[in-house]
């Protein structure tokens, strides 16, 4: 089959999407993923499928969504018919479903989140109800749907009135964690310092200014923050503000890769999100399978998905609220108790060799079969 996947950010960092489509690649299919260029965008990787960046005038707000779904529009209606045309959020679905419907064909719709109620969305009133009315008009519509947790799933299902397959985003299995993930016993007694890591977009609702802030009171670790977004350069003041420029180091973009390098040297992942909206409440982040996938104990928050993964692998330090002393505490209880690290720390190894794309591949496979 001839299949496109559409999203709106660079090819380059999108790590799921990249599994998805070499894994249909070897499948025989025909892939085709088609994202924005930016003017930091580096160049392509190399892929087994076609990558497309479309050049737009606008680079973020209303008259980027509004101009880069006018653009795909026009792309996807001027090329030869796909067989599947799949939306990757709310944000390139109705150009997707448009021109599918157009040319006899199927259109799918893979939920990464609940994308109107994401902190950018949800506390603003008029772009929620338009997202809102992008969702009743399409997702009913659409032939086939899936997402990344069982929780949206029922969500989703619930309000659409179509079922939701899930299709996790868990990472490519690491042989190697035994040998390159670090103990905090060796941590400790070397001179290298703990590194507290997060991975992904710095936006708002990550938690990030309580992650910064929480490294007043940190002594003996360093925080390294690995990507951009829109606080970047807020977060950036925050830290040369709280006088903690010297331990928090912000690592920029990086490729799949290079993010695994970074995660493998990490001593306590964090993935902080705040109760700012369903999408985050009920989220089920790639990150926190990357620092299972590493061998590194994570710091979640105690919402519904990593309760339930926790449940399953004792792998996690749940946080109940988000507050600098909280933090500081879990932080400092983690680094200090070098049982309960190397517990979380094994039985991260056992998880990864069920929480990997080998295994759930098939999910995807099957979807488009």
């Amino acid at each position: 089959m001839k299949l496109v996947f559409t999203v709106t950010n660079d090819l380059c960092y999108d790590q799921r999407m990249q599994r998805i489509c070499s894994t249909l690649c070897a499948e025989g299919h025909e892939v085709t993923l088609l994202g924005r260029f930016r003017k930091t965008s580096p160049l392509l990787p190399a892929a087994d499928y076609r990558q497309v960046r479309l050049v737009c005038w606008f680079e973020k707000g209303k008259l980027f969504y509004l101009e880069y779904n006018l653009r795909l529009f026009c792309w996807l209606l001027l090329q030869k018919s796909f067989d599947v045309y799949t939306g990757i959020d709310l944000d390139t679905i109705m150009p997707c479903l448009s021109v599918a419907r157009l040319k006899g064909k199927k259109c799918y719709y893979d939920a990464h989140e609940y994308f109107s109620e994401v902190p950018e969305v949800v506390d603003r009133p008029l772009t929620k109800r338009i997202w809102e009315l992008v969702a009743r008009i399409c997702i009913p519509r659409v032939d086939g749907a899936y997402t990344v947790g069982p929780a949206l799933a029922k969500i989703f299902q619930k309000r659409y009135g179509i079922p939701f397959q899930v299709v996790g985003n868990m990472p490519l299995q690491q042989a190697n964690i035994s040998s390159t993930a670090p103990s905090t016993p060796q941590l400790l007694n070397s001179s290298t310092l703990p590194i507290l890591l997060y991975q992904g977009v710095l936006n708002a609702g990550r938690g990030l200014e309580t992650a910064i802030a929480a490294m007043q009171k940190i002594e003996g670790a360093v925080l390294w923050l690995a990507g951009e977004g829109d606080l970047s350069q807020e977060l950036r003041q925050l830290a040369k503000d709280l006088q903690v420029e010297s331990k928090v180091h912000f690592l920029g973009y990086l490729t799949p890769k290079e993010l695994r390098s970074i995660t493998q040297q990490a001593s306590i992942g964090l993935n902080l999100l705040e109760n700012r909206g369903l999408s985050y409440y009920y989220s089920l982040a790639n990150k926190a399978f990357d620092y299972v996938q590493a061998g590194v104990p994570s710091i979640q928050m105690n919402f519904p998905e990593y309760l339930a993964l926790q449940e399953e692998h004792r792998v996690f330090y749940l946080l109940n609220r988000l507050e600098v002393e909280v933090l500081v505490q879990a932080i400092e209880h983690l680094l200090g108790d070098n049982d309960l690290y190397l517990a979380l720390q094994e039985n991260c190894k056992e998880a990864a060799k069920v929480w990997c794309w080998e295994r759930e591949k098939e999910k995807v496979i099957e979807i488009y079969t």
